[in-house]
This record gives C-alpha cells, sequence and structure tokens, in this order.
C-alpha cells in the first residue's frame, strides 16, 4: 500500500473557504516552486478526466526517462491508492494524495506531500492531478509545466466545453487517436480547437498503450 497524503480536521476550509483562498492557493503554490527551485528539482503538473490516460502517460515517460532522471511521483485521486500503487511497480518514489471530496489538488496538500520526498537526490516530480478539467486549472501547484491530457473517448467537443484548462496548460495531448475513427472524431480539428483558445500551446497526438507519440512529448517538454 503507498502512503496517503490527506488534509488534516480544519484543513481544507483554512485554504479552501477563507477570503480570496485562490490568492492563498497561489501564494502556497509559490512557495513550493521556491522549494523545489531550491533543489533544482522541476514538477509537472498533469492534468486531464478519468481515463484519459494521465497514470499510462507518467508510466510511459517514467519508463522512458528514468536511466537520465531521478524522477517521483505524486499521485492525486478523491479516494484509492491504485494510481500511487501502478506507479510504485517502476521502482520510483510515489506519494499518494488523497482529497476525500474535493475535486482538484491544491498547493497546500503538494506541500505536503513534497516534505514526503527527498528533494535532493530527485531531478523530476510527475503530479498526476484529480481526474477532471475544470476544477484543477484553477489551482496552480507551483509545477514549472502544466499538461492536459484527453482522449477522443471524450467527443469531439470536449475542447470547447473546457477552455479554461487549455488556457492554463503548456502542452496538450490528444490521446487514444487509434480509436478516432470509431468515435468518430477527428483529432487535427481537436488541435484546431486547442490552438484557438491557446495559439502558443504545444500539441502532441497520442497513442500512448501502444506507445506512440511519447517522444514527442518528451521533446515538447524540454527532457
Amino acid at each position: 500500500m503507498s502512503e496517503i497524503v490527506t488534509s488534516e480536521e480544519g484543513e481544507v476550509l483554512d485554504i479552501e473557504l477563507e477570503e480570496d483562498f485562490i490568492k492563498r492557493n497561489d501564494e502556497l503554490a509559490a512557495e513550493n516552486r521556491r522549494l523545489v527551485d531550491a533543489y533544482g528539482v522541476r514538477v509537472l503538473d498533469v492534468m486531464g478526466s478519468i481515463g484519459s490516460g494521465k497514470t499510462t502517460l507518467i508510466e510511459k515517460l517514467v519508463s522512458k526517462l528514468k536511466d537520465r532522471y531521478k524522477i517521483a511521483v505524486i499521485a492525486g485521486d478523491v479516494a484509492t491508492t491504485i494510481d500511487a500503487d501502478r506507479l510504485k511497480k517502476l521502482n520510483v518514489p510515489s506519494i499518494q494524495v488523497n482529497t476525500g471530496r474535493e475535486c482538484h489538488l491544491d498547493a497546500n496538500l503538494v506541500k505536503k506531500a513534497l516534505s514526503k520526498l527527498d528533494l535532493k537526490n530527485l531531478d523530476l516530480v510527475f503530479i498526476e492531478n484529480v481526474g477532471n478539467l475544470i476544477c484543477p486549472a484553477d489551482f496552480k501547484l507551483g509545477a514549472h509545466f502544466r499538461l492536459v491530457v484527453i482522449s477522443v473517448t471524450e467527443g469531439p467537443y470536449v475542447v470547447s466545453k473546457h477552455p479554461l484548462v487549455f488556457l492554463e496548460a503548456d502542452v496538450a495531448i490528444i490521446n487514444k487517436i487509434d480509436l478516432a475513427e470509431a468515435m468518430e472524431v477527428e483529432p487535427d480539428k481537436l488541435v484546431e480547437e486547442i490552438k484557438r483558445v491557446k495559439p502558443w500551446i504545444k500539441v502532441v497526438k497520442t497513442s500512448l498503450k501502444k506507445g506512440l507519440g511519447i517522444d514527442e512529448v518528451v521533446e515538447a517538454l524540454g527532457l
């Protein structure tokens, strides 16, 4: 079983319901950034819906990069340690953060998770955010890069219905393109819609289960 990070009683209310809670979260995110910068650790926040391929993406990236970088993973979820347990099989440190009823990770929970990692012996930390295309966009965590993963199985309107998450992302990944024809979704149209929302975002088409596009993701992240 993975170690689990949770909020203490009253802690979520202190962070998220007091006046201007997003501002307070941003302040804590800035503290997280200063902390990891002091150790020279790069942090990547991976956002996306349940089933889009976030965990698979992190698995593929860790497998490809762990000989070049010392890597750890923070896996966020409402409950369970399923994702963290999957990632531990790759022999990298993995911390599970359970949010309870909250639909996103916040900077305070990430701060607690970072405190459990040996940052002086790390180069990269992947954060798998809670499966949601709405709430995580508003809550910065202190990451250097924010990725959003969508899947063609989410339909042709996933971008138009969730534009904010793309505005907040540096890289967008369109996954499961091998299923595009069956789902009657055109990946190139999704690329066009993402670029209309944020013209300078990097977009990569992938089929992560088949290992397609992972090199392009590494290049987009500058790793």
